[in-house]
C-alpha cells in the first residue's frame, strides 16, 4: 500500500471547515478548542528572554535537555513516575505530532489499534496512514463510559495497541481508576502496547486524573503523550512530549526525525520554566474553566438542550435529537447563519452512528463570549 493510497478517504478536518464558517459569518466560535487568554506572564517572559538570548537555531531532536529534565520532574512530582530524561523523554511538536510519530514508529501494516470512539480526528487519519486498522470501543450517550465487555470483544489476534484518551475529547469523560484497570488487564493479558493521550491531564473538574502508566505492570508497555498547550493556554506553541520506556520513546523519535525533526527552540526553555516554576497554574486554570463550563452548560440547558456536563477538557456535548434536524452536521452548518454561533458536530469523530445527534461546544472562552453565544442562541428558534 503506497502512502498516496493511505491518504484516500481522509477528509479535511472539521475544525478547519467550521472555523472558516465562523470567520465568513462573524459568528461566535465555540467550535475549535483554543482559549481566548494566554498563559502565565512568567512563561511568556521566559520565551521572550530565550528569543533575545540566541535560542533560535535547531534544538536537539529529542528536545533541549532543560525541558526534558523539567518534564521528568513534572512526571515525578505529579504522579511519582521516575524517568531518565536522556532516554525516556522526547519533546514533540505538540501532542498531535506525538500521536503521529508514535503510530508511524510502532504500527505495522495490518496491526489493529483499539481506540475509544468518538476519537480526536488525528487518530483515524494517522492509524490509516500507518497502515493500521482501528477497532473502536464506543462511548455512548448519555454517560459516555467504556463498556468492559466491548473492550474485550474489540481485541483480536492482530491487535497490538490501545490508543487511549483520558480526559477524553470530545466527551469530557475522565476514566476512573477501575476503568483504567480494566484497560490495563486487557493490555497485560494480550501483551498490548498502550499509547495514551493525556493533554487535558490537569484540566479536570472534581475528578482525579490517573495516568495508566502508574498502574501495576503498565509502565513498560505505555507511551504517554501530553503538551503544554492545554495546561498553560499556549495552544499555538505546539510544544508537547512523550514519556515512557526507552524502547517505545526511541521508536517515536525514529519517526519524529522525519516529521518536524525538532520543535521550537526558544519555546522549549520557556515551557521548562513553566513546568518548574508555575506548577499550580494549570489547577487555577481548571477552576476557572469549571466556572465557564457551568456557565455554558446551565445556559444550554435553559435553552432546552440535553447537556452532558463534562468531567474534564474544554468541551461539553448536547443531544440535539429533539430539535428535528437530520443530524448534528446539518445543525452545525446552519447554525452560523441562523444564530451567529459555531459548534462542532461529533459525527466526524465516529465510525458508528452514535454521534449523529451530538454536538460539541467549547467553553475555553471568556465568560463574555460564552454569554454572547448564549444570547444569540436564545434569540432564535433552534428547531429545524
Amino acid at each position: 500500500m503506497t502512502s498516496a493510497h493511505r491518504l484516500d478517504g481522509i477528509p479535511p478536518t472539521i475544525f478547519t471547515t467550521m472555523s472558516a464558517l465562523a470567520v465568513q459569518t462573524g459568528a461566535v466560535n465555540l467550535g475549535q478548542g483554543f482559549p481566548d487568554g494566554d498563559g502565565p506572564a512568567s512563561l511568556l517572559a521566559a520565551a521572550d528572554q530565550a528569543l533575545h538570548g540566541g535560542a533560535n537555531q535547531y534544538a536537539p531532536g529529542p528536545g533541549v535537555p532543560v525541558l526534558r529534565q523539567a518534564i521528568a520532574r513534572h512526571q515525578q512530582r505529579h504522579y511519582g513516575v521516575d524517568l531518565d530524561p536522556d532516554t525516556q523523554v522526547v519533546v514533540t511538536t505538540g501532542c498531535t505530532e506525538g500521536i503521529a510519530a508514535s503510530l508511524l514508529g510502532l504500527v505495522n501494516d495490518g496491526d489493529e489499534v483499539v481506540v475509544l470512539e468518538p476519537y480526536y480526528d488525528s487518530y483515524t487519519a494517522m492509524i490509516q496512514i500507518a497502515g493500521g486498522v482501528r477497532r473502536p470501543v464506543t462511548l455512548r450517550a448519555p454517560d459516555f463510559r467504556p463498556d468492559v465487555d466491548e473492550l474485550r470483544a474489540a481485541v483480536g489476534p492482530r491487535t497490538r495497541f490501545v490508543l487511549l484518551n483520558s480526559p477524553h475529547n470530545p466527551t469530557g469523560t475522565v476514566l476512573t481508576r477501575d476503568e483504567l484497570q480494566a484497560v490495563a488487564d486487557v493490555a497485560i493479558e494480550h501483551d498490548l502496547v498502550v499509547i495514551t493521550d493525556e493533554v487535558y491531564e490537569h484540566l479536570t473538574f472534581d475528578h482525579e486524573h490517573v495516568p495508566i502508566s502508574t498502574l501495576p505492570g503498565m509502565f513498560e508497555r505505555t507511551l504517554t503523550l501530553s503538551s503544554a498547550g492545554k495546561s498553560y493556554s499556549v495552544t499555538g506553541w505546539k510544544v508537547g512530549w512523550a514519556t515512557g520506556p526507552a524502547h517505545l520513546v526511541s521508536a517515536l523519535l525514529a519517526a519524529k526525525q522525519w516529521l518536524t525533526f525538532t520543535s521550537g527552540a526558544p519555546l522549549q526553555p520557556a515551557v521548562a520554566h513553566a513546568l518548574d516554576h508555575e506548577p499550580a497554574w494549570p489547577r487555577t486554570l481548571a477552576r476557572d474553566l469549571q466556572a465557564r463550563r457551568d456557565l455554558l452548560c446551565d445556559g444550554l440547558a435553559a435553552l432546552g438542550l440535553d447537556v452532558r456536563r463534562p468531567e474534564g477538557t474544554y468541551f461539553a456535548l448536547t443531544d440535539i435529537s429533539a430539535l428535528g434536524w437530520k443530524d448534528g452536521m446539518e445543525f452545525c452548518l446552519a447554525l452560523p447563519e441562523r444564530a451567529g454561533v459555531v459548534a462542532i458536530p461529533t459525527q466526524p469523530f465516529h465510525d458508528s452512528d452514535a454521534g449523529d445527534q451530538v454536538v460539541r461546544w467549547a467553553f475555553c472562552k471568556e465568560a463574555s463570549v460564552i454569554e454572547e453565544a448564549l444570547r444569540r442562541l436564545g434569540s432564535v428558534d433552534l428547531r429545524r
